[in-house]
């Protein structure tokens, strides 16, 4: 059984900054790319950012040079560093990562909230 459990989220003014955690717990063998989705109301799931085991990061257009994941590989965490938040960004967020128990397969979080007030 794998967990990816988010934290960060909350209500922040535009121009303002918060810091998403994702930690993964359970019968990991090994976990290959991380990375955090977006949702807003009525629209679709959106990649945010991604990192490769190799720190090799993409980043949505949207949010390039105001966004920054990185990675912890010991404590099988990604983070995602949000500056120069703008109403646009609020959604739910979602922690995703290719990990391998007994095989490869794809987990996500439960979602956490960021609301950025104009």
């Amino acid at each position: 059984q794998v967990q990816l459990v988010e934290s960060g989220g909350g209500l922040v003014q535009a121009g303002g900054s918060l810091r998403l955690s994702c930690a993964a717990s359970g019968s990991i063998l090994g976990i290959s790319a991380m990375g955090w989705y977006r949702q807003a109301p009525g629209k679709q799931r959106n990649l945010v950012a991604s990192i490769n085991t190799g720190g090799a990061t993409t980043y949505a257009g949207s949010v390039k040079g105001r966004f920054t994941i990185s990675r912890d590989n010991a404590k099988n965490t990604v983070y995602l560093q949000m500056n120069s938040l703008k109403p646009e960004d609020t959604a739910v967020y979602y922690c995703n990562a290719y990990i391998r128990t007994t095989g490869w397969d794809n987990y996500w979080g439960q979602g956490t909230q960021v609301t950025v007030s104009s």
